[in-house]
C-alpha cells in the first residue's frame, strides 16, 4: 500500500509539472520602434511554435522616447515580464534600480556557457551578476544610396576612408536645392553620431572629465551642416524625422548608421517600402588608425524584477539571446550576440543583401570600441552628454563652450557621492 501510495504521489507530481508546462502565460515584453524591428515577430513566432502555451504582448514605445517612458512605467511599478535593454546607461540605471531580475543562478542552473558571447557579458557582469543577456552585437557602418553616386558620376565609397575624405566626398555628391535636394551624408540626432568617432584610436573614452577631444568631429559635423551637405539638426529634432524615411526617400547618399539597420532595409525593400539601391562600407576612421576600426553597441534582453511570471520569461530571453535566436536573426540580415564566421557567411547570403565585393568585406572588423563602458553613472552621464550635444549641435553654445561645460559637469557627477 505506500509503494501504491509513492507512486501515485510521484504521478500526482508529474501531473502537476506537466500541467504547469502547459498552462497558458501570456508574456507582456517592452520593446521599441516595433515596425521597424524586423526580426522580433520571427522570433516570437519561431519561440512560440515550440511553446504553443504561451503568447506574447508588445507594449511598443518610439525610440527617441524609450529610455524616458520605460524609466516612468518601472518606478511606477509595472510588471511587464521582459524588458528590451537598449543600451549600456539604460542598463546600468535599471541594475542600479534594482528593477531587473539577477540572471546568474538562471544561467548556472540551465548551463549556460557564456562563452559564445566572446567576452561581451564579461562587460556588463555588475558584482559578478548579470541582470541581462546581449542578442544584438551590433558595429558602426557606412550606408550609401548607389544611384545618388551613379547620378552624379562619382565613384562609390570604400572600406578604407578617412573622416576627411568622407566628408569631401559627401560635399561632392550633394546635389539639388528644396524639396529635390539630395544631402551628402546625414547624422541621426543621437549624440553618438557626433562622438564615436573621437573614441576610435583608443585614447580617449566616452566616459571621461575633459571632452576637448570630441572638437574635431564637432566642427566636421557643423561644417557639412552650415553648408547644407547634411541636413539640419533642429529640422530633425522638430520634425521627429527618422534616418529609415530620408534614406528609403533618396534623399540622402550617405548614413552612418549601426549594422541593426541592415536587416529593415532589406525587408523593406522586399515589401516595397523602399526601392533604394543600397550598399555598405566599413565606418570612416581617423587618419591613422587602421580601417576596419569602429565602435560598438550591445542590445540586451532582460526579465523585470516585479514580473508575475519569471520563470517562463527566463527561458525566452535564453532562447532570444541563445544560438536558435543567432541563427533567426543571422538569416534576417541582423548581427546577433553570437557571432563567428557561419553567421557572417549566413548574413552575406540573405536574400536582399548587397552582393559587390565592397558590400561582402564591410562587416570584417579590426577593433570594435564599445559606444559608452559600463560605469556606475553611466546614465547620469548619458544625460549630461546628450544635454550638451543638443546645445553645441543648435549652436547655441559654440563648440567650446560646449565641450567645457559637459566636462564640468561630467566631472562633478563622477565625483558625487
Amino acid at each position: 500500500m505506500k509503494r501504491l501510495s509513492l507512486i501515485a504521489a510521484l504521478a500526482i507530481v508529474a501531473l502537476s509539472f506537466a500541467a504547469a508546462a502547459d498552462a497558458k502565460v501570456k508574456l507582456k515584453m517592452v520593446v521599441w520602434d516595433l515596425s521597424q524591428t524586423t526580426y522580433m515577430q520571427p522570433i516570437v513566432d519561431a519561440y512560440t511554435a515550440k511553446h504553443p502555451n504561451v503568447s506574447f504582448e508588445f507594449i511598443n514605445i518610439p525610440a527617441n522616447d524609450y529610455g524616458q517612458k520605460l524609466a516612468v512605467m518601472l518606478a511606477g511599478g509595472d510588471d511587464s515580464d521582459i524588458i528590451s535593454v537598449k543600451d549600456i546607461p539604460m542598463y546600468a540605471g535599471m541594475v542600479a534600480k534594482k528593477q531587473l531580475e539577477p540572471l546568474t543562478p538562471y544561467i548556472a542552473k540551465d548551463k549556460v556557457d557564456l562563452a559564445q558571447y566572446s567576452g561581451v557579458t564579461d562587460q556588463i557582469a555588475v558584482d559578478k551578476q548579470l541582470y541581462a543577456l546581449p542578442f544584438r552585437s551590433d558595429v558602426w557602418i557606412m550606408y550609401y544610396n548607389k544611384d545618388a553616386f551613379d547620378k552624379a558620376g562619382l565613384p562609390y565609397p570604400t572600406n578604407d576612408m578617412t573622416w576627411d575624405q568622407y566628408a569631401a566626398l559627401a560635399r561632392k555628391v550633394a546635389s539639388g536645392t528644396g524639396v529635390d535636394r539630395v544631402y551628402g551624408s546625414h547624422y541621426h540626432i543621437w549624440r553618438s553620431t557626433k562622438e564615436l568617432p573621437s573614441v576610435q584610436d583608443g585614447k580617449n573614452s566616452i566616459i571621461t572629465s575633459d571632452y576637448a577631444y570630441m572638437k574635431p568631429y564637432y566642427d566636421l559635423v557643423l561644417g557639412l551642416q552650415k553648408d547644407k551637405t547634411v541636413m539640419d539638426f533642429a529640422s530633425l529634432k522638430v520634425g521627429n524625422i527618422h534616418y529609415s524615411g530620408v534614406f528609403y526617400n533618396g534623399q540622402i547618399a550617405m548614413l552612418p548608421m549601426g549594422s541593426w539597420f541592415i536587416g529593415t532595409l532589406i525587408s523593406k525593400v522586399k515589401d516595397g517600402t523602399t526601392s533604394v539601391k543600397w550598399g555598405i562600407v566599413k565606418y570612416p576612421h581617423p587618419a591613422g588608425v587602421p580601417a576596419g576600426t569602429t565602435a560598438g553597441t550591445i542590445t540586451s534582453v532582460a526579465v523585470n524584477a516585479k514580473s508575475p511570471n519569471k520563470a517562463a520569461a527566463w527561458d525566452f530571453v535564453k532562447f532570444f539571446s541563445g544560438s536558435e535566436g543567432a541563427a533567426i536573426l543571422a538569416k534576417l540580415g541582423t548581427l546577433p550576440a553570437i557571432r563567428d564566421q557561419q553567421v557572417l557567411d549566413t548574413i552575406r547570403k540573405v536574400e536582399g543583401f548587397p552582393q559587390d565585393k565592397a558590400s561582402g568585406e564591410a562587416l570584417a572588423t579590426k577593433t570594435v570600441r564599445l559606444e559608452l563602458p559600463m560605469h556606475p553613472k553611466a546614465a547620469v552621464i548619458e544625460k549630461i552628454l546628450n544635454e550638451e550635444d543638443e546645445l553645441i549641435m543648435t549652436e547655441s553654445v559654440s563648440v567650446d563652450q560646449g565641450l567645457a561645460d559637459m566636462s564640468r559637469r561630467v566631472k562633478e557627477a563622477l565625483a558625487a557621492q
